[in-house]
């Protein structure tokens, strides 16, 4: 049923309530829990795959999966991985990963031997299979926070230097981008053989999404430092030729200073569905602030990715409810925080009584 409403999600058809992202909390857990040893670095943090399934599962037996929630295991190296695959070393943190640049000239780092033998790219790909192995049928392995096309040269090359590799050298910089577009599928299609399920479904990490495909967030962070013109000269055409390629698409839309380019993303005709990312210190995404953005990707026909979770139990409910009330269930997924078990019944209840629109 999941399933099914995932993929009424992504085709904006009715199929009675919202898709909802509701995990609860158990008081008990269901089964005694393994020994998972913490880990002795930042790096095992986030690569050490037999301790992640061993905490995966554990978190399994603590909690309850309501709605469209599914268990997935993440296996990232920081959210711009096709960087390390391309020469940038990333440095690990125990909340993210940073990266070195490395390419100086412009595009020094791209030649397409770089990657067959590099030791992240190959690292990753073990880690995934590993996980993939453990995971069996339990929980699915997520597609990683791979990065694409401009971010990906921004860490190459260093975001100031990138900046003026747009002007000194845009012609050079669009044959990157190129390159980057071809590489990303590359990589992607290996890692996608790799944890899709049986019927060619995937997941994408961190924004707990599934479609019956080729699945992926695609983004430009970058394009917060860009003029409306500079993103459609050297963006517009990597995302519409990325969003073809797959089978479902999200956009991350990321802080105000990025909503200069909504109208232009919005015209991609293969984007499927677009979440908005407020930033620190905004209200959250179902903040009534934000309906001009909703207004305008439901008038281009995309799905709506809306994260609520400011404030207490009751201001969920009424925001959730003023969004289904203003857009409708079709092509709406609303996910809230973890919660106590009785909430997320009571929060069930209610969309599936009164949020059929």
């Amino acid at each position: 049923m999941a399933k099914k409403r995932f993929t009424a999600w992504w085709e904006r058809s009715k199929i009675g309530r919202p898709a909802l992202r509701i995990i609860a909390r158990l008081k008990e857990p269901l089964e005694p829990l393994e020994d998972a040893d913490n880990p002795a670095s930042p790096l095992d943090f986030h690569l050490d795959v037999e301790r992640r399934i061993k905490e995966l599962r554990n978190f399994c037996r603590t909690h309850l999966f309501l709605g469209e929630s599914f268990p997935a295991l993440d296996i990232n190296i920081g959210p711009l991985s096709v960087a390390t695959y391309l020469g940038a070393e990333p440095v690990f943190a125990w909340d993210t990963v940073w990266y070195h640049p490395c390419a100086t000239p412009i595009g020094e780092k791209l030649r397409e031997q770089c990657w067959e033998n590099n030791d992240w790219w190959k690292t990753h790909l073990d880690a995934i299979r590993r996980a993939k192995v453990l995971a069996g049928e339990d929980f699915l392995v997520n597609i990683p926070d791979m990065g694409e096309n401009l971010d990906v040269l921004a860490v190459l090359r260093g975001a100031q230097e990138f900046i003026y590799d747009l002007i000194d050298n845009p012609q050079e910089v669009k044959k990157l981008i190129q390159k980057l577009d071809e590489l990303y599928f590359v990589f992607y299609d290996q890692i996608y053989e790799l944890v899709k399920g049986p019927e060619g479904g995937s997941s994408y990490t961190t924004f707990e999404i599934w479609g019956p495909g080729k699945t992926a967030k695609v983004q430009c962070d970058f394009s917060a430092l860009m003029s409306p013109k500079q993103f459609k000269e050297f963006f517009l055409p990597s995302l519409s030729y990325q969003c073809s390629k797959l089978d479902y698409t999200l956009y991350h839309l990321d802080g105000v200073d990025a909503i200069k380019h909504l109208p232009a993303l919005l015209e991609v005709k293969d984007l499927d569905a677009l979440q908005w990312t407020p930033g620190a210190g905004k209200p959250d995404g179902g903040s009534e602030e934000w309906y001009p953005i909703y207004d305008k990707a439901r008038e281009a026909g995309k799905s709506l990715w809306i994260k609520i979770e400011d404030g207490n139990f009751d201001d969920w409910i009424n925001e959730a409810e003023s969004l289904v009330k203003r857009y409708g269930a079709s092509g709406l997924y609303l996910l809230f925080p973890e919660m106590e078990l009785e909430m997320a019944r009571e929060l069930l209840k209610r969309a599936e009584e009164n949020w059929d629109r």
